[in-house]
């Protein structure tokens, strides 16, 4: 058995899990989001508990296991607690700024460059280098801000560009002076 698959989700207090066929809905105090189960997987809520079970020792069947217990898991947590993701504008002349629900980046490019926020991700600029994408949906806010860095990738030689907070940034040696 899978050793994630197996293990049962607490629901906690202000949460409502309902699930409908193949349909598991999560709602809680930041928002409401749905998940489509793949059909081997049964879901069911016994107990105050989300026990995620599968019928058989197939191959898909236990790849799907404990990706399935993940993935209602992480809407749990995003209702209750959200997501955010940290990114940050290094470079001489680099910055980003908030205009109104958007946020404009100057990354060395002849003209700023707007970002729109997609539905249910918020923008929170700090300073004029730091923006912190925030939601309920994992994976939006993940995508979200790999966005934003897919504008201006950090470069290798002087490390310009946009990073995630913490991120490491491999820097190579230039071209040898004479």
């Amino acid at each position: 058995m899978s050793r994630i698959g197996r293990l049962p989700i607490d629901i906690p207090a202000g949460v409502t899990v309902t699930v409908d066929g193949q349909e598991v809905a999560v709602k809680g105090p930041k928002g409401e989001l749905t998940l489509t189960v793949a059909s081997p997987i049964e879901v069911k809520v016994e107990d105050n508990q989300v026990l995620v079970t599968r019928p058989d020792d197939e191959r898909e069947s236990r790849s799907l296991h404990g990706l399935t217990r993940t993935l209602i898991n992480n809407n749990i947590i995003g209702v209750t607690q959200g997501y955010s993701k940290g990114l940050e504008v290094v470079g001489t002349g680099y910055r980003v700024q908030q205009k109104g629900s958007s946020v404009e980046f100057a990354l060395g490019f002849s003209h700023p460059v707007l970002v729109e926020p997609p539905a249910g991700i918020t923008f929170t600029v700090e300073g004029n280098n730091k923006l912190t994408v925030s939601g309920i949906d994992k994976q939006a806010v993940g995508e979200a801000a790999a966005n934003i860095r897919k504008i201006r990738k950090p470069e290798p030689y002087k490390g310009k560009g946009v990073r995630y907070a913490g991120e490491v940034v491999r820097r190579k040696a230039g071209k040898a002076g004479k």
